[in-house]
């Protein structure tokens, strides 16, 4: 009795495992089509003029997002769904750049958002709380450290148009991080 019990386990365990694998490939595409498509709404809002060089931020994406080598792709998933989500909330405050087309903002939330929704579903839902909260609480509060910053930038800078596009600049790159750690959903 015991013996078919461990055998229906394990093969519970092979099954979902190779139903996961075809998502993950499936997912990898996905986020990397929908990191391009978001790159290309980002560049569509105004450019940075020379008036703006002065403008910088300071706020530097953490080094384990930079150098994601230790990231398995539940983890991996789970950051990309914490940057996905935050760089949302930056635009979705309203706080944009009144000289920016709307559409276009409205385009990137509404890119961004499946994304959000299909990385939960398939995957961040699954690692359950406890699993997400204790393996990697120091990357998202560094995560979330940094999107705090564009806040705060923004805040100093009185949501002025340079500002902005020094935002809207370093979230550009933040998709180009978010497509090495799709990268860890290869097989």
């Amino acid at each position: 009795m015991n013996n078919r019990c461990i055998l229906q386990l394990a093969l519970l365990l092979c099954f979902s495992t190779t139903a996961l694998s075809p998502s993950y490939n499936l997912l990898r595409l996905q986020q990397f089509n929908s990191s391009v498509e978001c790159q290309k709404l980002l560049q569509q809002l105004n450019g940075r003029p020379a008036d703006c060089l002065s403008d910088r931020m300071d706020s530097k994406i953490p080094k384990e997002i930079k150098h994601p080598q230790q990231f398995q792709k539940e983890h991996a998933a789970f950051v990309i769904y914490e940057m996905l989500q935050d760089i949302f909330h930056v635009f979705e405050r309203g706080y944009t750049n009144p000289g920016w087309n709307k559409t276009i903002v409205k385009d990137l939330l509404a890119k961004l958002n499946p994304q959000m929704v299909l990385l939960n579903t398939t995957v961040v839902g699954k690692l359950g709380e406890e699993n997400k909260t204790r393996a990697y609480s120091s990357t998202i509060l560094h995560l979330k450290s940094y999107y705090v910053s564009f806040r705060t930038y923004l805040e100093a800078k009185e949501y002025s148009s340079c500002a902005w596009r020094v935002v809207r600049d370093e979230l550009y790159w933040n998709f180009s991080f978010i497509n090495r750690l799709t990268d860890k959903f290869r097989n």
